[in-house]
């Protein structure tokens, strides 16, 4: 079971409206290990189309960490934002080597972007 995540107060605020094109630059970020659109594939991570709504640690062409597969998650639009933020404290153990983004707009921004490429 995944631990949790210390609730902040910006979590408790009303989301933030996210911009999809702004998204698209933050995604950069992501490009290097993964993938989004129709023909997404799996890399050094796995591709993220659809992930919004998707059990964690379930696509057939990635080879997840242990503790990704048992963390039980299905990636909702709060869940996803606590793991960009820290990866390690919502899966410990996830084999996603990065730092996470602190600014909430980006994360919005970056959300966004993911919904969109999912259409």
């Amino acid at each position: 079971m995944a631990a949790s995540c210390t609730v902040t107060a910006s979590a408790l605020a009303a989301p933030l409206a996210g911009n999809p094109q702004a998204g698209q630059a933050v995604f950069k970020l992501c490009a290097s290990c993964h993938q989004v659109g129709p023909r997404a594939r799996a890399g050094f991570g796995p591709q993220l189309t659809g992930i919004i709504g998707r059990k964690a640690g379930s696509t057939s062409d990635y080879h997840y960490s242990d503790a990704m597969q048992k963390s039980g998650i299905v990636w909702s639009e709060a869940q996803l934002a606590a793991f960009i933020r820290a990866p390690d404290h919502v899966v410990p153990g996830t084999r996603m080597r990065f730092w996470g983004i602190s600014d909430e707009q980006k994360i919005a921004d970056l959300l966004a972007y993911l919904k969109a490429s999912a259409q």
